[in-house]
């Protein structure tokens, strides 16, 4: 039968097995378990774990460095450009960082099939924000070459036409599985009509979904502000617009801004999301103005690659536009060779540390950085100097390696919890499934992945996605692990945990049953009609931000990640956490930021 669910031996992807020759040499390619993958963290959990609390010994290089910037995300690759902007073409700078592709979290996924290349995003997906881009931002984009506003002109909205939202009802939670498509303000009544639910939860859903009902009548829209910031969206379902346990299930796995699920959301933060239940009610909230919007086929992965192309322009052999690099293709071996700037992966830093006085960096003295192997099958570690250095890692991993820090400032750094995210780039066959249930994006409240996305139909440098049911169709499935009932920070831990203790055969087993009952009905057989899978695997996911139920009001210049991104001597801090915000621009904006305290360290003005 088309449906049938193999054995997990019987679901093994052949990709997942071994490199071809290709992948061995470009990191896009490989496929199985990527993003945090095995190998490229086992140091840094040492690092956690005392491992180098002492002094730590390393074979010097004779390398001296104007700059060395710690992780070759988009903060740190912003930074060594806008370094290279301010010291002169010639100032020598070394980027390291313990994965075996640039970009952080912007990933770029290429899978192949039968001779040709399709792309993924195997983290940060778009520019977008809800604020505008800052000037630096914006500028830094523009001088890359994207226009955001020029998006429209690549985008093929019509190739969706006929496709709507649907909904994964599973047996275990629902009583059966099924698909049902229609999951929009358009067809409330059939949609919930054809759902699994039983009677009071399908009556409470459709009266959330459309009636304009105030359920704070008693208060003006100041305080329904003030009451909705103090309460989780649960509670308020629950206690105000009287939702039952079967309703709530429903929201069981949305993920609002940055993974805040129901439980964790503040109820006035879902409203801004668009949640139902706020349309009877006046609430005093502050306009939004939010960013323009680019999405790349491989996210912003292109903006990583633009910036590496212009700090190694060997890499690409030739100058990119923002079109042109969608196709290009990089040559990794070229990254860390002599030049201006080089790009060392593979390489975890274990230690940062001042060779002089970090009260006074003026005296000329340089920051000694030691790195090795990330996967700890090797004590060898090395040694190079800089004038200064930009720590463009995680926060919580920077008291490890500059144990020299002030305590306060080290406490500060451990404070957040990154938010565990994983996203799966899977390689159909075709794409006729898809359009038999006539959905182009999947919401499912309780199963494994609980969002399942067809990628926007862009065409750009010669690239098309998904340009036909019949062609091959790169899907992208969401998983946010999250332990409901915890604290944030602690679902975020309990998350990390579970990602961490599972291995790329189980997450495949699981991408693979999810799919098959999801589409088995509809003729689709994983066994022939998945040919490419990309787990992108991040327990450190995104930045922590602050919310109103799990975090302490204080005054902004006594947060947690302004304290801790205080310059020390010559070492700064540029990343995302340093920002309490998981946005492409606001690492870059802290990138501008860390380089302008070295150059505040060095004297300059």
């Amino acid at each position: 039968m088309a449906n049938a669910m193999p054995s997990p031996a019987q679901a093994a992807s052949p990709a997942a097995v071994s490199l071809n020759e290709t992948a061995a040499s470009y990191p896009p390619l490989r496929t199985g378990l990527r993003g945090q993958y095995p190998g490229s963290f086992e140091v840094a959990h040492a690092a956690r774990d005392g491992l180098f609390a002492g002094p730590v010994t390393a074979t010097d290089t004779g390398e001296h460095y104007d700059l060395v910037v710690v992780g070759a995300g988009i903060s740190g690759l912003s930074a060594a450009l806008f370094y290279q902007r301010a010291m002169g073409p010639d100032a020598r700078i070394l980027i390291v960082d313990n994965h075996d592709d640039f970009g952080g979290h912007a990933k770029r996924n290429a899978l192949q099939y039968k001779g040709q290349t399709y792309l993924g995003y195997g983290g940060t997906m778009s520019i977008e924000t809800p604020f505008p881009y800052s000037f630096t931002a914006t500028t830094l984009l523009m001088d890359l070459g994207i226009r955001p506003d020029t998006y429209s002109s690549y985008l093929k909205t019509s190739r969706l036409k006929g496709l709507e939202p649907a909904v994964f009802y599973d047996r275990e939670n629902f009583g059966k599985d099924q698909l049902v498509p229609g999951y929009h303000e358009k067809n409330w009544d059939r949609f919930f009509r054809d759902s699994p639910l039983d009677d009071e939860t399908r009556t409470d859903l459709l009266r959330l979904h459309t009636q304009a009902i105030n359920y704070l009548p008693d208060l003006t829209p100041d305080a329904r502000q003030a009451l909705l910031r103090t309460i989780s969206y649960e509670t308020f379902l629950r206690r105000y617009a009287h939702m039952s346990d079967g309703a709530i299930r429903f929201f069981a796995g949305k993920a609002f801004r940055n993974n805040m699920r129901v439980d964790t959301c503040p109820a006035y933060d879902a409203m801004k999301a668009e949640a139902p239940g706020f349309n009877g009610m006046e609430v005093t909230h502050d306009t939004p103005h939010e960013s323009a919007v680019f999405h790349f086929p491989d996210g912003n992965a292109t903006i990583a690659r633009l910036l590496v192309g212009r700090l190694v322009p060997s890499f690409f052999g030739a100058p990119q536009t923002a079109a042109s690099i969608v196709m290009a293709q990089g040559n990794y071996s070229r990254l860390d060779q002599p030049g201006a700037v080089r790009i060392r992966l593979n390489s975890m830093v274990v230690r940062v540390e001042h060779t002089g006085d970090p009260i006074r960096p003026n005296d000329n003295k340089p920051v000694r950085v030691v790195y090795q192997k990330p996967d700890g099958t090797s004590d060898t570690r090395h040694a190079v100097m800089a004038d200064n250095v930009i720590m463009a890692c995680f926060n919580n991993i920077i008291p490890f390696i500059v144990p020299s820090l002030p305590e306060s400032q080290k406490d500060a750094l451990k404070y957040p919890s990154k938010v565990p995210m994983q996203y799966s780039s899977v390689l159909l066959r075709n794409g006729q499934a898809l359009r038999r249930c006539g959905t182009q994006s999947i919401y499912a409240p309780c199963s494994y992945h609980t969002r399942l996305l067809v990628d926007e139909p862009v065409d750009i440098g010669g690239y098309t996605t998904n340009p036909s049911p019949d062609r091959p169709t790169m899907i992208h499935l969401l998983r946010n692990a999250n332990a409901p009932g915890h604290p944030r920070k602690e679902q975020n831990r309990l998350g990390r945990q579970e990602m961490l203790a599972m291995t790329f055969p189980e997450i495949e087993a699981k991408t693979r049953d999810q799919l098959q009952r999801m589409f088995g009905p509809l003729g689709f057989n994983h066994e022939q009609d998945i040919v490419g899978l990309t787990v992108n695997r991040w327990p450190h996911g995104y930045a922590y931000t602050y919310d109103t139920l799990g975090d302490p009001y204080m005054p902004a210049a006594l947060r947690p990640h302004v304290i801790g991104r205080q310059p020390y001597g010559r070492i700064a801090i540029a990343n995302a956490d340093s920002t309490a915000a998981a946005f492409t621009n606001t690492a870059i904006d802290a990138a501008e930021r860390a380089v302008q305290e070295c150059l505040i360290s060095r004297g300059y003005t």
